[in-house]
């Protein structure tokens, strides 16, 4: 008798459950924001300790899309087009024809408003135009902190202190920035001196302004920016109110 052909054993697959997958919450841990360092100077030029800085606001990712957008509209908007000319349908006079269209032996013409008449109106003056550009109070603010962190990235920000104890005289702020071999600056302040605004009055590439009203284009102007310690405060102060305010909108 033939041998009976034996069936392979067929091989049997056993599936793995898989086991659950437990979704793990991570505890959310909110650090301290880090404090950032400058060197921060006298009033006689000599180093006096470091200046913090907070990082949310100068510790930031710089966006160069958004600082050359929001530079252009402040440059936009300090150069508006006021004057205005009057066309020959919007000065006073009559349209009377001037004389007859023949036999007179001149040249031909209509109403006495028009350029080539003396009283009459501009052919191709200047038109008043509206080029003032919007952006938004939370675009204004990310652009200042790009700007404010990009300086600090390129070792732009210093502190100073003392400023207290200026005198309000022009030679103290030039010795001043000789000995810190500092040229073009713009000192940031949180409250208004007078005597420090006389100081550098006269000196061309040097300024001070408010912590409060310090924007964009006014960083953009000066290469070395340097801050007082309550000025920190006042801007820190400036945009977490503002972003308070949008988020209560």
């Amino acid at each position: 008798m033939p041998a009976k052909k034996i069936a392979k054993s067929e091989k049997v697959e056993v599936k793995k459950e898989a086991a659950p997958k437990v979704a793990v919450k991570k505890a959310a841990v909110k650090s301290d924001s880090v404090q950032l360092s400058v060197p921060m100077f006298g009033l006689d030029g000599s180093k006096d300790g470091t200046l913090s800085l907070p990082e949310e606001i100068f510790g930031a990712k710089v966006n160069k899309k958004l600082l050359s957008q929001a530079l252009r509209v402040y440059i936009n908007n300090n150069t508006a087009h006021f004057s205005n000319t009057k066309t020959r349908g919007e000065v006073k006079g009559s349209t009377r024809k001037v004389r007859m269209q023949k036999g007179t032996g001149g040249a031909r013409h209509g109403s006495a408003r028009a350029p080539i008449f003396v009283g009459g109106g501009i052919a191709l003056g200047p038109k008043y135009r509206k080029t003032e550009l919007d952006l938004p109070k939370k675009m204004k603010r990310a652009a200042l902190i790009s700007a404010l962190s990009a300086k600090v990235a390129d070792q732009e920000v210093m502190g100073i202190t003392g400023l207290d104890k200026v005198v309000g005289k022009t030679k103290e702020m030039v010795a001043f920035l000789n000995k810190t071999a500092l040229k073009n600056v713009l000192i940031v302040i949180g409250e208004k001196n007078e005597k420090l605004q006389r100081a550098v009055k006269n000196l061309e590439k040097v300024s001070s302004t408010l912590a409060s009203q310090v924007d964009l284009l006014e960083l953009t102007k000066f290469k070395n920016i340097m801050f007082t310690k309550d000025a920190i405060e006042k801007l820190q102060l400036r945009i977490n109110k503002a972003e308070k305010v949008e988020a209560v909108k």
